[in-house]
């Protein structure tokens, strides 16, 4: 670098810089006000109305939450599971949830599924992938490649069948976000907990995020993740009703406690909607600060 220069700028322009700093500040209050032409502040960010959402896993827990956060959005919501009375229940109590029975892991009922929400509505606008099962098989070098092939079917083919399926009116649409239901087990490991196929499925949905996240952002189809911690659900009775294990997640959880209802709310309306439109490719985790240790 030559003598007078720094980071690039020769003296020259930096006088002329300083000078024009020095205006600046001595100018008139107008003329230091924000242009004129500014983005006016966007009000209805999380609103939804007359967008249609598939969200599976809803006959309970955070999948019947999660419906019911994007019906009082506005959206007309598809709830999804394979227990139809429990969906029935949950489209009594708000007028924007329909119940459409469907076993995920079949190939052509998830097909159908597709088909049947386009045929009645005409689009698909937000996919919350939020199905999924937890098969404790003990220690991995004992676990039946059964079980943890069970798992993986319902976890991540199934998951990547439902989206790959759904994806294709949002691509031909231009717009849509998919939202799948991760883990902190999908960014580290569960272990003293013994959950290989929960983990190893979990891990594969991250980078899977990633991955179609960067394929699809040109089209205009956003792909980000929601990694909960440990919050109420039947996939974590057991350690809910465990004094034992429920001590350990709260002394290792830098909050000191376990989910509540209604924390995953705000973080699924940004991905959902206008409110998170520059977000792709993202897995956010709410858990407490589990992953920060």
């Amino acid at each position: 670098m030559r003598e007078g220069a720094a980071d690039g700028f020769g003296h020259s322009a930096v006088v002329r810089l300083c000078a024009g700093f020095a205006v600046s500040q001595t100018g008139t209050a107008a003329a230091r006000q924000p242009p004129d032409n500014r983005s006016p502040v966007n009000t209805d960010l999380f609103d939804l109305t007359g967008q249609v959402a598939i969200v599976t896993g809803a006959s309970s827990g955070l999948g019947a939450r999660f419906a019911t956060v994007l019906a009082e959005a506005g959206a007309t919501v598809v709830a999804v599971a394979r227990r139809a009375d429990r969906l029935t229940a949950l489209a009594t109590t708000h007028e924007h949830i329909a119940a459409m029975p469907c076993d995920l892991v079949d190939d052509a009922a998830r097909e159908q599924l597709v088909a049947d929400v386009m045929g009645t509505w005409g689009r698909i606008d937000v996919l919350v992938n939020n199905a999924g099962m937890l098969h404790v098989t003990g220690p991995a070098e004992r676990a039946s490649i059964a079980d943890f092939r069970r798992v993986v079917d319902l976890n991540l083919t199934a998951l990547f069948g439902l989206t790959s399926a759904a994806a294709a009116p949002m691509l031909a649409a231009g717009s849509g976000s998919i939202i799948n239901v991760a883990s902190v087990f999908g960014l580290v490991g569960s272990a003293p907990l013994a959950q290989a196929s929960y983990t190893a499925s979990k891990g594969a949905v991250v980078n899977l995020t990633r991955q179609l996240a960067g394929e699809w952002a040109p089209h205009g189809v956003r792909v980000n993740a929601i990694a909960p911690g440990f919050f109420p659900s039947e996939l974590t009775t057991e350690v809910f009703e465990d004094a034992r294990t429920l001590k350990w997640v709260e002394r290792n959880t830098p909050m000191g406690r376990t989910g509540r209802d209604g924390e995953l709310d705000g973080t699924l309306l940004l991905l959902a909607g206008d409110a998170g439109s520059y977000i792709t490719g993202q897995v956010i985790a709410v858990d407490g600060g589990w992953t920060s240790r």
